[in-house]
């Protein structure tokens, strides 16, 4: 019996990402690797009309303790 079978799909292979806990996994052959939704930092959407201190309560940090 040969390692690799003509007959068996070609599988998904692991990727080790260095500072990472997770692992990933190469895309399926044949697949779209591209994500339908776009990530959420380019989701985000006004939320309406700014307020007289909204400046101000971006700039503050809270203190540490």
């Amino acid at each position: 019996m040969s390692e690799q079978d003509d007959t068996q799909p070609e599988r998904q292979k692991i990727v080790r990402v260095a500072g990472s806990r997770r692992a990933r996994l190469t895309p399926v052959p044949g697949s779209d690797p591209a994500p339908e939704a776009p990530p959420k930092r380019e989701r985000r959407t006004p939320r309406g009309a700014k307020g007289p201190n909204d400046d101000q309560l971006f700039r503050d940090v809270p203190p540490h303790y």
